[in-house]
């Protein structure tokens, strides 16, 4: 049978890189344009792959609208090949939900625009994350091409072994939960068609050099060749550059093909072909080519993405899909909106940091933007749901200001809540006068009461006055001041995806308020006397609760024990600082590989609160570091020296960098909440907080997309590559026969276990450079992040059989409970009147749960509105090895449920059991999805 090369057209699209957007979109148009008219001049120019996503006709069509129905009518024929996906992002530093919005999204423009590519497509993605196969075949793909991860050894090459290896550039590629597809890699990358010489001996040697190459990997008949590269031209003479090939090679089928076309062909012949499985991060090579290092580049963007991504899928839409069953709109246009803002920051380019600074500095305006517009959706849905509490039911006889705490979690939790409070507002007239009015207002003695109308432990401060302003649907704004107080609490197992009340009132007589929180200290210290009569501090340097003991040592590092094991974590916390002579994409120590640490230094320590619910002390380190690298680097970086042949060391300037460390413990928690900011005056250098295990065991957990993955904790025989660092989503852990210890982060993607020093746990907090890399001289200054930074992390111990409940700990600590102060809305109440709206009898009680489930092991990642309807969408993925039950519980406001995939098909139908509930098997690693058809009965 005759050997076929499907040559496929395309242009790897980097929205913005070495070149701003804009600049980049001006090729784009360009290349759009050129496509359409090839497609109507040349018959034989068959069509053109948009590299996957659908962005790049949003980004065309802003600056071309009158072309939108020409180029739909391309799409209709299947000259332009659509999506699946929105944008290329990097699987691991976007979340699970953003991944699956990503696909959502595409799928939905593709198939606006008239055609969907049913290929999955990452072909510079910098390592593929597990569970995309199964996220994929659930979208209904036929395959998946990608580019980096996993090494073909090639046909009669002996296969070494392993999980990561594969025979040819074809495999299967399965996930954790078994599902699988055929892979396609690129191994002789995605340019190996690019350019075809027309003239016939140019044409000779091109392609008896490109045959060989691909023939090298191939494992059937069929060789791709992927005409193009990034930002590459299309190739106007391409069809007589093929028949050019025709002549020269007449027992060869050269055919202008599409990934669709390609993919149908090679499944057809694919035999003996190898499986992969799980995470695709080039374990078996020598590291150097999935850039793990991007994950610690441009840091506080990172942050900021964390942040974007949990105001949407954590609070917006969770707290709209509630507030929808009690009559409220769903915005899913503004939803919508506010995702597709945040993934124009999520392409592999982008989110990575691995870009000039022109392109850092926008991304960092997206992220504002998306972040607007989730955090109003998320407050406005807030204050409908609290506008509906009949707050009546408290029954208080005195003025009183009620607060409504949101959890939008999966789990009940309990945890620290400020709500901001107005005690008094002025209204009318000049807003000077009403400043001074309610300057001169006497604050009586307030207390905490929780619906019940006990005393709850609470800090209340005076906040002075401050301006305010209404915007009411049905006059002009309203500006007032108001005198305000800061409420600090505990909020105690708050429902998931509900909500408790409580509310302040006056005390009833002077000195009341403290007399209420010698009261809550007696009452903490009885439920637990280990701690004694000193709250949370029963001695200097240590913080206690029933479940952790905290002892500071001089050097700042810390010894923590986890209570009921009596396993002791001694001398965690401590910081490392060394050189960093690489780029944005990769970290390479300086030649002299010193690292200065904070062990044996002198620390200053404070104890700085000192609550019923809370502790909290201050740590402050000063070390003086190199000012940056020394001028070598400079001439290095012009001459685009690589990186692993670079001679530079450290300057002999020395700057003070400054290190401030806040230790808190809250009276529930199992956790050490850690907080660290860095006054950064140095240059070129990574800081990391070390946290030792000496747990005795060769793997560890981390948190991935839509997975908890197991690694081991030492590469693999053929792993170069200096940096041992991997990617990190909410936590990474380890355990070993009977303890262990998570380390959750906000933000901090990178890790790196270290065996050789006590089972290390090392987390990035920082990492500065001065070049982008890749392939050429790109300065970026500003990746050096000089002044000062904030970074948050968790550690909590746990014993191995309670290992789910830690992860659970790990995902919780990525959101806080939120306050809503009804008093600010509408001013204080007297015996609740005034609160509530009126609803025709629909009110909701004083605390609530609207989704109620059980499941150990099952992470709930998302509940939503399904795109385009009123059904409720929920999905948990399975993080274990072992199959779990799910049961959810009936609520008022089901009608029915059914089960569903990440594309939010209704499948079959789900049946309750004989006492109400929904029981259903979530195997091992399942993305596990179901739909809720509500009744109507709550808000309609």
């Amino acid at each position: 049978m005759k050997t076929v090369v499907h040559i496929i057209s395309h242009s790897h699209w980097d929205r913005e890189w070495y070149m701003a957007f804009e600049q980049h979109r001006i090729k784009l148009v360009d290349l759009i344009d050129q496509s359409m008219e090839l497609f109507e001049k040349d018959a034989a120019f068959r069509s053109f792959h948009l590299d996957g996503q659908t962005i790049v006709m949003d980004d065309y069509l802003e600056i071309k609208p009158q072309n939108r129905e020409r180029l739909k009518k391309h799409v209709r024929e299947g000259r332009f090949s659509a999506g699946p996906w929105y944008i290329l992002q990097d699987e691991f530093l976007t979340s699970g939900e953003a991944n699956v919005r990503n696909l959502l999204v595409g799928r939905q423009e593709a198939l606006e625009y008239g055609g969907l590519c049913p290929v999955g497509y990452f072909p510079d993605a910098f390592g593929n994350a597990g569970q995309m196969p199964q996220l994929l075949k659930q979208a209904g793909m036929k395959a998946i091409v990608f580019g980096r991860g996993v090494k073909p050894v090639g046909f009669n090459n002996e296969v070494q072994g392993g999980d990561y290896e594969s025979m040819y550039s074809e495999m299967m590629w399965e996930s954790p939960d078994g599902s699988a597809l055929p892979g396609i890699l690129f191994a002789n990358w995605y340019s190996n068609g690019i350019e075809i010489p027309v003239e016939e001996e140019a044409a000779r040697a091109y392609w008896e050099e490109k045959l060989a190459s691909a023939r090298q990997f191939a494992g059937t008949r069929h060789l791709l060749f992927m005409n193009g590269c990034d930002h590459q031209p299309v190739q106007r003479d391409l069809g007589a550059a093929l028949e050019t090939a025709r002549r020269l090679y007449p027992d060869i089928e050269f055919v202008h093909s599409d990934f669709d076309t390609y993919v149908d062909a090679v499944s057809r012949e694919l035999e003996h072909i190898s499986t992969v499985r799980g995470e695709l991060t080039s374990q078996e090579t020598d590291g150097r080519f999935t850039l793990v290092n991007t994950t610690s580049s441009h840091i506080p963007l990172k942050q900021m993405n964390r942040i974007c991504e949990n105001a949407l899928e954590k609070e917006a839409e969770p707290m709209a899909a509630l507030a929808s069953l009690w009559g409220k709109e769903y915005p899913e246009d503004l939803l919508r909106y506010s995702w597709k803002m945040l993934m124009q920051n999520h392409p592999h380019d982008s989110i990575c940091g691995c870009s000039v600074d022109s392109v850092n500095a926008e991304i960092k305006t997206r992220f504002d933007k998306s972040l607007q517009v989730a955090e109003a959706l998320f407050a406005d849905s807030c204050s409908w749901m609290a506008d509906r509490i009949d707050t009546k039911a408290l029954g208080a006889e005195k003025k009183i200001y009620p607060i409504v705490v949101f959890n939008t979690t999966g789990w009940n939790r309990s945890g620290m809540v400020e709500a901001v409070v107005d005690f008094e507002r002025s209204y009318g007239g000049w807003l000077t006068r009403q400043h001074g009015e309610m300057e001169r207002l006497q604050l009586p003695e307030l207390v905490l009461k929780d619906a019940a109308g006990n005393r709850v432990p609470a800090c209340i401060q005076d906040m002075g006055v401050r301006f305010g302003y209404e915007l009411p649907d049905d006059r002009f704004r309203q500006p007032y001041m108001a005198r305000q107080v800061k409420v600090t609490f505990e909020a105690e197992d708050v429902p998931a995806l509900g909500y408790c009340t409580c509310y302040l009132e006056e005390a009833d007589a002077v000195g009341e308020a403290g007399a209420v929180e010698e009261m809550a200290m007696a009452a903490v210290c009885e439920s637990e006397s280990a701690v004694g009569g000193h709250f949370l501090t029963p001695a200097d340097r240590v913080m206690e609760n029933r479940f952790l003991r905290v002892e500071i040592h001089g050097d700042g590092s810390y010894s923590v024990t986890e209570k009921e094991s009596g396993k002791r974590y001694p001398h965690v916390g401590y910081y490392e600082e060394c050189g960093d002579i690489g780029n944005e994409y990769i970290f390479i120590q300086d030649s002299d590989k010193e690292e200065i640490t904070t062990q044996g230094t002198e620390a200053r320590i404070e104890l700085i609160e000192d609550e019923p619910y809370r502790c909290t002390y201050r740590i402050e380190h000063r070390l003086m570091v190199p000012a940056g690298a020394e001028e070598l680097l400079e001439r290095e970086r012009r001459q685009c020296v690589g990186l692993y042949e670079r001679k530079a060391g450290r300057s002999r300037e020395l700057v003070e960098l400054a290190l401030t460390t806040l230790l808190r413990l809250e009276r529930s928690a199992k956790g050490l909440k850690v907080e660290t900011t860095i006054h950064n005056t140095a240059k070129d250098h990574r800081i990391r907080v070390m946290i030792p295990t000496g747990l005795q065991t060769e793997t560890h957990f981390a948190d991935s997309t839509l997975e908890v993955v197991e690694r081991p904790n030492r590469h693999g025989k053929a792993w170069q590559n200096p940096s041992g660092c991997e990617h990190q989503q909410n936590f990474v852990a380890m355990d070993d026969e009977k303890d262990g210890i998570l380390v959750a982060n906000f933000g901090l993607y990178e890790y790196e276990v270290l065996p050789d020093r006590d089972n290390a746990i090392a987390v990035t907090l920082l990492r500065c450079t001065g070049e982008m890399g890749d392939w050429g001289d790109f300065p970026t200054p500003a990746a050096q992040l000089p002044g000062t930074h904030t970074v948050a992390y968790e550690i909590v111990p746990y014993k191995k059989e309670d290992v789910a409940a830690a992860f659970t700990e790990g995902h919780l600590f990525q959101t806080k409970l939120s306050a809503v102060s009804l008093a600010s809305k509408r001013g204080y109440l007297k015996d609740g009147a005034g609160c509530m709206e009126d609803m025709g009898g629909k009110t909701l009680p004083l605390r609530a749960g609207f989704f109620k489930w059980s499941g150990e092991g099952l992470n709930l990642t998302g509940f939503k509105k399904k795109d385009g309807d009123r059904d409720i969408i929920v999905r948990f993925v399975n993080e274990t090895r072992e199959a779990v039950e799910l049961t959810i519980d009936r609520q008022a406001w089901f009608k029915e449920m059914y089960h569903s995939n990440v594309i939010e098909e209704r499948l079959q139908a789900a049946a309750p059991g004989g006492d109400g509930s929904y029981h259903m098997t979530v195997k091992p690693f399942e993305i596990f999805t179901v739909g809720i058809v509500p009744n109507g009965a709550c808000g309609d």
